[in-house]
């Protein structure tokens, strides 16, 4: 489906017809699938990309319609959802693994016997909330480029700055969230 289609059933979901929201994600589904895999590879079987991917439609197609202008604002929103439903996995797979909603007091930050995957989506959630304070565009440009796998060009184009300025922020932001990680021991313990 062309890009003008997309923006314009895109305009028909905010207008009030919430089915297009349906064939919007219906025509992006294999490229949400495939940034699904990328994101979800080597992960547990129980969270497929395609569960992924069914649970991103459910939290975007619900409640009052998202006032998404293209194809890049789209995957900007889809890149932000996919990560808190991969954190709220995360976190739900941790708290189910100590007890469930029993509170559990701990003297370190480590989460004890967590599996790497689920300990680096937490730390990396953690990390892109520090980054937030620090500077909320490098904590976006993070997100639409590891969650949503857009290219350096289109996030420049999606936020209006230029193409070196994005990848400078990139590297800014790949250099804190890594010295981040390595002060908390983010190898996986």
């Amino acid at each position: 489906m062309a890009e003008a289609d997309i923006t314009r059933l895109l305009a028909l979901a905010r207008d009030g017809e919430p089915a297009q929201m349906a064939a919007v994600f219906e025509a992006l589904y294999p490229e949400l699938r495939r940034l699904a895999n990328s994101r979800m590879y080597g992960r547990e079987s129980t969270f497929t990309p395609t569960v992924l991917v069914h649970e991103l439609f459910l939290r975007i197609s619900q409640g009052t319609p998202l006032s998404l202008a293209d194809r890049n604002h789209f995957f900007a929103a889809s890149a932000k959802a996919m990560r808190w439903i991969l954190v709220e996995h995360a976190r739900q797979r941790a708290a189910g693994k100590r007890g469930g909603d029993q509170v559990m007091v701990s003297l370190d930050d480590q989460i004890p016997d967590a599996d790497a995957q689920m300990t680096s989506v937490l730390m990396l959630d953690q990390g892109l909330t520090a980054l937030e304070a620090i500077s909320p565009q490098r904590r976006q440009i993070v997100e639409l480029r590891y969650f949503a796998g857009m290219e350096f060009a289109e996030i420049a184009q999606l936020l209006e700055i230029s193409e070196r300025t994005v990848y400078r922020e990139w590297e800014r932001a790949r250099a804190f969230l890594q010295a981040m990680l390595d002060d908390d021991g983010g190898d996986g313990r």
